[in-house]
């Protein structure tokens, strides 16, 4: 994008360049309930505040006088050539910030050329959001349930709709998030129809149709739904029944990597849910070394958890992530301008990114991660 491109857009737009500039709109344009859900953490929130604290102690140093004419941003990522390794991170429930909810954010999704990944508990189902990703990159985030049956034909549904890979989230057994719990919000149990995957979902109707008709919607969901029982065996099992690659999600210990991949997994995912899950746990940012260390290139090993501008970007990329995701970041842009403002949050950190690269003096990710980073406690 040239100069004056990018200033006659700057001057139509409504969304706020920095982080810290949406997350002050969405505050004031959402319900105390709804932003609470989306901005809290859990616990006494130290995770979520860590997450972006161990980003600001670390930087990097870049050269000059490199003489660089033209940026590579592209990767490859299982398989598939992608013009910037910054994907979207699953979210669930965004019909509550947004009408249009993750049909707005698959849309934005394609027409930037990137994954979008659709969560399990989205507020549409993974055949509405296929449609609205029309011909665009998309994967399918899981979350295992009790019923094995149930959760196989989850991924059943997400090959038959071209997604191409499954993004297995191995960190929600269960949360404890105070500022939901004073707000009395429970996303998923509300709206005319909540847990339409589930609710949508054949096998689940077979199998609890029974239960259904004594007792109530969310009960009868909570019966398997979260499952503090999945295993690594189960893993095995489910990559033997899916012809698509599984990325596991929530991985912070080596160790951890190490079986994920034994038992099948084509992709890490180092992640702490955004603080959203365990407090007290630590900076994801800070368990990405060991694990890359561990992985060994084995497979990819992506990144997630406190991404909040093209700056962490290139640290997370420079520690040897092969790409990362963002998640609040988009979800704000959605709920201040839909489909165009999850479009503009993403142009903004490849436009960023793409002139961060160039004043390090650096032509390309391969490059990129040939930087040192210096910690400056």
């Amino acid at each position: 994008m040239s100069e004056r491109e990018l200033k006659e857009k700057n001057q139509e737009r409504t969304i706020p360049f920095t982080f810290q500039g949406l997350e002050e709109q969405a505050r004031a344009k959402l319900s105390k309930e709804v932003f609470g859900y989306v901005a809290s953490g859990a616990g006494t929130e130290q995770t979520l505040r860590k997450n972006l604290e161990a980003f600001d102690q670390l930087t990097f140093r870049p050269h000059t006088c490199m003489q660089v004419d033209k940026v590579y941003t592209e990767i490859e990522l299982l398989g598939t050539k992608l013009p910037f390794p910054i994907l979207f991170a699953p979210v669930g429930n965004q019909k509550q910030v947004h009408p249009d909810g993750e049909l707005a954010s698959a849309r934005a999704a394609n027409s930037l050329q990137i994954p979008y990944i659709a969560s399990t508990v989205s507020s549409y189902t993974i055949e509405q959001i296929a449609k609205a990703n029309e011909n665009g990159k998309r994967w399918f985030q899981l979350y295992s349930t009790k019923d094995d049956e149930v959760t196989l034909n989850l991924v059943k549904r997400a090959e038959q709709n071209g997604y191409s890979a499954i993004v297995l989230t191995v960190d929600m057994a269960q949360s404890w998030r105070v500022r939901d719990m004073k707000n009395n919000f429970l996303p998923f149990s509300r709206g005319q129809q909540p847990y339409p995957n589930l609710v949508s979902d054949p096998v689940f109707q077979q199998n609890y149709q029974g239960k259904l008709e004594t007792d109530s919607l969310e009960n009868t969901v909570r019966s398997i739904f979260p499952n503090s029982t999945f295993t690594w065996k189960k893993l095995k099992k489910l990559s033997k029944k899916t012809s698509l690659p599984i990325l596991v999600k929530g991985i912070l210990n080596p160790e951890d990597a190490r079986l994920a991949i034994q038992h099948g997994a084509k992709g890490i995912i180092v992640s702490n849910h955004g603080g959203r899950m365990l407090d007290g746990c630590m900076p994801a940012i800070n368990a990405l070394t060991d694990i890359v260390k561990e992985v060994d290139r084995k497979v990819p090993v992506l990144f997630d958890s406190g991404i909040r501008s093209a700056k962490d970007v290139m640290i997370a990329l420079i520690m040897g992530a092969d790409a990362v995701l963002i998640g609040r970041p988009f979800v704000y842009g959605l709920a201040l301008n839909g489909e165009k403002g999850v479009q503009t949050v993403f142009l903004d950190y490849f436009e960023e990114f793409r002139r961060s690269m160039r004043l390090a003096g650096i032509s390309s990710i391969h490059q990129l991660k040939k930087l040192k980073l210096y910690n400056i406690k």
